[in-house]
């Protein structure tokens, strides 16, 4: 017979869901190689840390290790008065040019360029995401462009989302970043098609407002059902925002169903676990976060 341990359970699911030191160590090579190149090609410098930036799931460390890596890099101002005079799609020619820059580091990977950012997909499943953008004279994010719909500027700024995440992470505790890892585990395993953007938006409402929010993992069945809740009573929302920048996250699909039958198996659990049931405390548990969640 097994034994259940909230605390113990959550805390191996938690660590489950992280990505791997040899992949951290990956990803980090992979990000100076490619602040290098565009460094060297637009600012004619070797520097490989200048001019890029995390963002992202990666950069607000909510990833797990199926997450794609998202990064900005900051181009001279320039470039833009160059691509301004193009009589087409400035946006896009602006993109197709980052393409062919990063092209000369990663000759034998997929590399593709369309919407917002350039995609570089390695054999080894690591996708990154490259955001060209430029960044504003108060420091204060970016314009970048977008090619849909013949093309246009937008702004954001990142580095605020990231203070605001940073902070909350850390008056919960380290809560907010783990239960958004949890969500995305739940988002993969039932195929929700929640962006991440509008799953660390929503989890960061939800913890923002939650008396329980810095309580430890022993609280975890606790946060699971109460967000699931949470989750559930404000589907009918289109839309989030995004800390820091108030950004709005918009809904793309409708997840109520899945919410409501996520918060009914957490009160499955919470059953079985009165009951002393392991064996199903655990298979309920996978049932919403999938394989990773240890076993009895």
């Amino acid at each position: 017979m097994g034994s259940i341990s909230v605390s113990s359970d959550f805390n191996t699911f938690c660590n489950n869901l992280k990505i791997s030191d040899s992949v951290v160590e990956t990803i980090r090579n992979r990000y100076h190689a490619i602040t290098k190149r565009i460094n060297v090609d637009f600012w004619n410098s070797n520097s490989d840390t200048s001019h890029s930036l995390y963002v992202g799931s990666y950069g607000r460390g909510t990833c797990i290790y199926t997450s794609d890596i998202d990064i900005v890099v900051d181009l001279p101002w320039s470039l833009k008065t160059r691509f301004d005079n193009y009589s087409g799609n400035k946006q896009s020619a602006l993109l197709q040019c980052v393409r062919d820059s990063l092209k000369t580091t990663y000759s034998s990977s997929s590399i593709s360029a369309d919407g917002q950012v350039v995609d570089i997909k390695f054999t080894d499943g690591v996708k990154f995401e490259v955001v060209p953008a430029y960044k504003l004279s108060d420091e204060l994010g970016y314009i970048y462009g977008d090619t849909n719909n013949g093309g246009s500027w937008k702004k954001m700024n990142p580095q605020i989302e990231l203070k605001a995440f940073a902070f909350l992470n850390q008056e919960t505790n380290g809560n907010l970043k783990r239960l958004c890892q949890m969500i995305r585990a739940w988002n993969e395993n039932k195929t929700v098609l929640m962006s991440g953007a509008l799953i660390d938006s929503t989890v960061y409402d939800f913890l923002s407002k939650y008396s329980n929010s810095s309580k430890p993992y022993s609280y975890y069945d606790w946060f699971s059902r109460d967000y699931f809740k949470y989750l559930f009573d404000n589907s009918d929302q289109n839309y989030w925002y995004m800390p820091g920048s108030r950004e709005r996250v918009h809904k793309s699909y409708v997840f109520k169903t899945d919410a409501k039958q996520a918060y009914e198996k957490c009160l499955e659990a919470l059953e079985d676990y009165d009951k002393d049931y392991s064996y199903s405390w655990h298979e309920d548990w996978r049932d919403i976060y999938g394989t990773k969640f240890p076993r009895s």
